[in-house]
């Protein structure tokens, strides 16, 4: 028979090692459920709350300890983002107008920890759209409708200008500011595609106006030269020329001539044209 202290030594030694085993698993899990690490990815900042209370101290990119219980880290996008919002308002004559506004912009980084406090992550909407709204009818009430179309540059500048000044106080950094659509009454929008018609048919009236002008002034050109061509030919006539030109037409009716005097009933002389010119030569 087995000595009975040794098997109940062996017993012990295997709950030892099973207690062991119990305790090591029991604090993975308890590590596993506090997990006292954090990682921090690309494009992000780390908030850290000792108790709830917002630290100085901003995480970077990386994985860090954290005591359980007692610090929480929060993580905050720093990348650009972009939102579109719709934003009605008046231009300065008046005419109500809808503006689709895309902006970028981003959490300053270092600052992470500063927008967290005051502003928390719902900045989009307790700050962004509000500030879009107020900066598009400050900006809008300075051009009329047909400039806000025209110099739509010139008004995406000045709305940036104003929002980057707005959002920096908040810690958050404009990145960029495009309209991207207008929307206007059916009334001014008749009254716009009115406008641009009598502008193509007056500038169709003006090409045609200019077309004849200039054919007006081709026909005037070739009758002045044709008229100089005829004055100088006439001042070049003279009598010999006259004479040399008759002979040259005598002489090439001749060479037509088959030698058959032309057969005219009737009183009167036979014609016989140039033979008195040849006579007197």
């Amino acid at each position: 028979m087995a000595n009975p202290d040794i098997y109940i030594n062996e017993v012990r030694k295997t709950f030892k090692k099973w207690r062991l085993l119990i305790i090591v698993g029991v604090m993975l899990l308890v590590l596993l459920l506090l997990k006292p690490w954090v990682q921090i990815g690309a494009g992000e900042r780390g908030v850290v709350l000792n108790f709830g209370a917002v630290q100085d101290k901003v995480l970077d990119e990386g994985i860090y300890f954290r005591i359980p219980v007692m610090q929480e880290v929060v993580l905050m996008n720093v990348q650009v983002q972009k939102i579109q919002t719709d934003a009605s308002s008046a231009s300065s004559d008046l005419q109500d107008v809808t503006l689709s506004v895309a902006l970028n912009y981003h959490v300053i980084p270092d600052k992470a920890n500063v927008v967290y406090q005051t502003i928390g992550k719902e900045f989009k909407e307790r700050i962004i759209d509000p500030a879009i709204q107020e900066v598009t009818k400050a900006v809008s009430a300075k051009y009329s409708a047909e400039e806000l179309i025209t110099k739509r540059p010139a008004v995406s500048t000045a709305m940036k200008e104003a929002l980057t000044e707005k959002l920096m106080a908040s810690n958050i950094a404009v990145d960029a500011v495009s309209i991207v659509t207008f929307s206007f009454s059916k009334v001014f929008m008749d009254a716009i595609e009115a406008k641009q018609t009598a502008e193509q048919h007056a500038l169709k009236a003006k090409r045609d106006l200019d077309r004849i002008k200039i054919e007006a002034e081709q026909t005037i050109a070739a009758a002045t030269a044709e008229a100089e061509a005829l004055r100088l030919q006439k001042m070049n006539i003279s009598p010999d020329l006259i004479e040399l030109r008759k002979i040259e037409a005598n002489l090439k009716a001749i060479e037509k001539w088959n030698g058959v005097m032309p057969q005219v009933t009737g009183s009167g002389p036979v014609p016989f044209i140039g033979v008195n010119d040849l006579q007197k030569k």
